[in-house]
C-alpha cells in the first residue's frame, strides 16, 4: 500500500470514529454529515471525498467492525487450539472488542433500520458469515467429543445474545476489568457446552 493510500485510510478512520460518535449522540436520523464534520473541523464537502453520503459512512463504520471481528475469529478457527480453546477464544474475542470500541460496536445494532440495498445485503452476509465462524468452532466440538451434542444454532444465539448484551452495561469505570469480564464470560458460557 502506497504512502498516500495509507494516509487516506489513517484519515477515513479518524473520520469513522468521530462520525461513531456523533451517530451515537444524536441517533441514525438525528446525525448529518455537517454534525460529524463540525466535530472533525472539516467542511462537509470535504466529507465526501471520503464517502459518498450518510448510509456510506455508516456502513463504513460497521463494516470495519465486521471486519476487524471477522479478522480475529478466522485466525483462532485456523489456529492448532482444541475447540474449547478456540470458543473460548472467540468469546474474549469478542468482549475485548466489543468493550475497547464500544461506540464503534454499538453501532451495529438492528442493521435493517438503517440500511438498504446492496449495504444490507452486505452486512448481512458479513455477520452471517461471523456466525458461522461460531458454528464450525462448536460443529468441531461436538465431533471431537470435547462438547455435549447441543443445537448448534440455539447455542450460538444464546452466547453471541449475552455477549452483545454487554454493550448495554459495561463501563471501564466498573468493578471488573475487560479481562476478568472475558475469562468470566468465557467459564461461564463454556460450562453450558462442555461435557
Amino acid at each position: 500500500m502506497s504512502l498516500r493510500k495509507k494516509k487516506i485510510e489513517k484519515k477515513k478512520e479518524e473520520i469513522l470514529r468521530s462520525a461513531a460518535e456523533v451517530l451515537s449522540e444524536k441517533g441514525y436520523h438525528g446525525a448529518t454529515m455537517e454534525d460529524i464534520a463540525t466535530k472533525l473541523l472539516m467542511t462537509k464537502g470535504s466529507m465526501y471525498y471520503y464517502f459518498k453520503n450518510k448510509e456510506d459512512l455508516y456502513y463504513q463504520c460497521h463494516k470495519m467492525m465486521i471486519d476487524k471481528s471477522n479478522e480475529k475469529i478466522e485466525e483462532i478457527i485456523n489456529s492448532n487450539k482444541s475447540a474449547i480453546e478456540k470458543l473460548s477464544s472467540a468469546i474474549v474475542s469478542h468482549i475485548q472488542l466489543a468493550t475497547t470500541e464500544k461506540t464503534m460496536f454499538s453501532l451495529m445494532d438492528k442493521p435493517e433500520q438503517k440500511f438498504s440495498g446492496e449495504y444490507l445485503a452486505d452486512i448481512l452476509q458479513q455477520r452471517s458469515d461471523y456466525e458461522k465462524y461460531f458454528d464450525k468452532i462448536i460443529n468441531e466440538g461436538i465431533e471431537t467429543g470435547e462438547f455435549d451434542n447441543v443445537d448448534v444454532k440455539l447455542l450460538r444465539l444464546l452466547i453471541l445474545g449475552s455477549l452483545n448484551w454487554i454493550l448495554e452495561w459495561y463501563s471501564p469505570e466498573g468493578g471488573k476489568t475487560q479481562d476478568e469480564i472475558s475469562e468470566a464470560f468465557s467459564d461461564y458460557l463454556l460450562r453450558i457446552v462442555k461435557k
